[in-house]
């Protein structure tokens, strides 16, 4: 028996379908993406290796467009654990850093590049992607942010936490990215986090026993990690210039989870042991609405309030 023959309609359904296929700009795998977003890290594949905005030149564009206060460089061979305020700098000019990344041993993020239109569109173009397996998971995607990293052979991030929702994508070059679970207490305690919400830095203090554990991924170009929300981790670049996109976004959870590791930093200032976030929902939602209202009544007095990105230090 000879196939029905193919409709107009049919046809043009099927190419619908390729040409969106080809103008994705990740490959997502539904079941791990349900079983270990925001639990674990995985990985994701992504096009962009490609992509005009991540030459050299269009980077060193972006960097005269945007604000002095959204570069971040300095020295990149630097132990896994250092405190912030002992980073060395490189001694070279933003532009410097980018032309002669290959040998003049630096780390550099463009922190907020969603300011310029085209990598705004990109990035968002990319969590519309993201959107219809994080959203049953994780409702409320918001403040979607981007930032470059542009790093020499064999630079160091240290060990630190962030705090919204991530996928680095490997555009150039590769990386070791060592990772540990967040949800271990003896890894990141609560004075760790409490710490972290309240603006006192990124960085950890490594423990020897933490170690061995955790995750090791050899990220190429091409592929893309998933980093949970302050799960901790440091990155040794391979042995040529790394260039990455690091698409983040919040959601309302995390602007309650910051609320209450606040309320619980104030507390213990005052001399108190607070409960650990989490272990009584009552307390927990008690807590968070009083914080709601006081925020309300910031708003409504016209009290300019923090910005909510304050605790992103930018560390990948």
């Amino acid at each position: 028996m000879s196939a029905p023959p193919v409709t107009r309609s049919s046809t043009s359904q099927s190419a619908a379908s390729a040409s969106a296929a080809s103008s994705r700009h990740l490959e997502i795998q539904p079941v791990e993406f349900e079983n270990c977003f925001s639990k674990k890290p995985f990985l994701i594949q992504h096009n962009l290796c490609t992509h005009p905005l991540f030459s050299m030149e269009r980077i060193l564009e972006l960097s005269r467009r945007l604000p002095e206060s959204c570069i971040e460089y300095n020295a990149g061979n630097l132990p896994v654990s250092i405190d912030p305020a002992l980073t060395p700098r490189n001694g070279l000019s933003v532009e410097e850093t980018i032309r002669r990344i290959e040998e003049c041993r630096s780390w550099m993020v463009l922190k907020y590049v969603e300011n310029d239109p085209e990598y705004a569109q990109l990035l968002n173009e990319c969590l519309e992607e993201i959107r219809p397996y994080s959203e049953p998971i994780a409702p409320g995607m918001m403040q979607p942010q981007a930032f470059v990293f542009v790093s020499s052979p064999g630079s160091v991030t240290p060990f630190h936490i962030d705090p919204e929702h991530n996928f680095l994508l490997q555009i150039r070059g590769s990386k070791e990215v060592r990772m540990l679970d967040g949800t271990d207490s003896n890894i990141v305690s609560e004075e760790d986090l409490e710490g972290f919400y309240s603006d006192r830095g990124r960085n950890l203090k490594l423990k020897k026993s933490a170690e061995e554990t955790g995750w090791t991924y050899q990220l190429q170009s091409g592929q893309g990690l998933h980093f949970p929300v302050t799960f901790p981790h440091w990155v040794r670049n391979g042995n040529s210039v790394s260039i990455s996109f690091s698409i983040t976004f919040r959601t309302p959870d995390l602007d309650r989870r910051r609320a209450l590791y606040q309320a619980n930093a104030n507390l213990r200032a005052r001399g108190w042991k607070p409960w650990p976030v989490g272990k009584n929902s009552l307390r927990d939602s008690l807590i968070y609405t009083g914080f709601r209202l006081q925020r309300k009544l910031g708003q409504i007095l016209h009290k300019p309030e923090k910005h909510a990105c304050s605790d992103r230090k930018c560390g990948m």
